[in-house]
């Protein structure tokens, strides 16, 4: 083959979001000669990745937000898009019911190699509950293939009665670039003006509904009254970051929450936490769980929430929703006694490491193809 495959990957927009960190370290690990990487989007701005792909050879093309007020028009722009670019014979869509649309009318075109990825399982119901729920029966007849993070996320988006046609993809990282380094971790908390003796507790994530932040805040406000030396580091962005800081503002404990923003050297941030905090509400797998064990951090996070996939290590310790902030804090104070040590060889052998798994995908890509379009 004298091109590459060129993969046409669906996603919101190319942040530094879980799945989209995920589908970045395969990316930056493939064979570009062989495989590329190319990203349809719904948001006209453009992404933190949106650089890095189009360095790599990446296009990116943009399309109108998946609103209910859109529907017609991102039906016709969609149409419009596949007639253009009859290249694509690969979709592989990390928006998971919401790739209905693209895949239906990709089907028209003949294109049978349409991969629906489930990175995640919704929790609770809302108004958008019941449009998802419609969506994730209308979108199960067009994937050929489907690939999941782990069970419960398979799950929640194919059905059970699918799981034998369940692809697990390991959230996989550079394991190397997280390894445990103590002058990592004292350079960082000199930049940040943190003592060598402050206990650091951690999150990294978007601040939306599905991260809790103001339950962690809960939880980080009752670790302060036991310990005064604590500190918590909050890495990302999103909609509800004023909310919370305005809540941090109320309860007086301003000069113990750094917001740091988005950052693109989570690799060494995470080196200075004592404990991972992670109460998400919903999660899939949770790659920066991957990452914090491959630094050596112990981790909290919520019970039959996240995955027990992402349990690699016995850093992981899963706990209530149920229990009050005060729990929370007593389980992560006990945490920190966990002297921190070198864990990459656990995180690769376990399957997480990034340069196998993109050879699989890599391998994947090309078989899919040649036998869907041998003819």
């Amino acid at each position: 083959m004298s091109e590459p495959i060129r993969i046409l990957n669906l996603f919101t927009i190319m942040n530094r979001g879980g799945a989209e960190t995920m589908v970045m370290n395969y990316y930056r690990n493939i064979d570009k000669s062989k495989v590329q990487f190319d990203f349809l989007v719904h948001r006209q701005e453009r992404g933190a990745y949106d650089d890095e792909i189009e360095a790599m050879g990446g296009r990116i093309y943009r399309m109108c937000p998946i609103y209910p007020q859109n529907f017609g028009k991102y039906k016709k722009m969609l149409k419009v898009f596949f007639d253009e670019h009859p290249e694509y014979k690969i979709l592989h869509s990390h928006m998971s019911e919401l790739g209905c649309y693209a895949f239906m009318e990709a089907h028209k075109r003949g294109i049978k190699v349409k991969i629906c990825h489930a990175h995640n399982a919704p929790y609770g119901f809302d108004f958008k509950t019941i449009l998802r729920e419609y969506f994730k029966l209308r979108i199960r007849p067009y994937c050929s293939h489907m690939f999941m993070c782990g069970y419960s996320s398979g799950e929640w988006l194919f059905g059970k009665k699918n799981s034998k046609h369940f692809i697990q993809v390991n959230n996989a990282i550079d394991v190397q670039n997280f390894k445990y380094n103590q002058k990592v971790s004292s350079k960082i908390r000199e930049e940040l003006s943190i003592s060598e003796d402050a206990l650091v507790f951690g999150h990294i994530g978007r601040f939306n509904t599905q991260k809790n932040h103001s339950f962690l805040i809960d939880i980080f406000n009752e670790i302060q009254k036991k310990r005064e030396d604590s500190v918590l580091l909050l890495v990302g962005n999103g909609d509800l970051e004023k909310e919370i800081k305005n809540k941090v503002k109320i309860l007086g404990i301003e000069s113990k929450v750094l917001f740091l923003g988005v950052r693109d050297d989570i690799n060494r941030i995470i080196q200075s936490f004592d404990v991972f905090l992670f109460p998400s509400l919903f999660e899939g797998l949770g790659i920066v769980l991957i990452e914090a064990q491959a630094a050596g951090i112990p981790c909290i996070t919520s019970e039959k929430v996240v995955a027990k996939e992402a349990a690699i290590t016995n850093l992981l310790n899963y706990y209530p929703l149920e229990k009050d902030a005060k729990d929370w804090a007593d389980r992560a104070l006990e945490l920190t006694k966990i002297v921190k040590t070198d864990t990459t060889k656990n995180i690769a052998a376990a399957g997480f490491d990034i340069k196998a798994n993109a050879k699989w995908l890599q391998e994947f890509y090309l078989t899919a193809y040649s036998q869907k379009y041998k003819d």
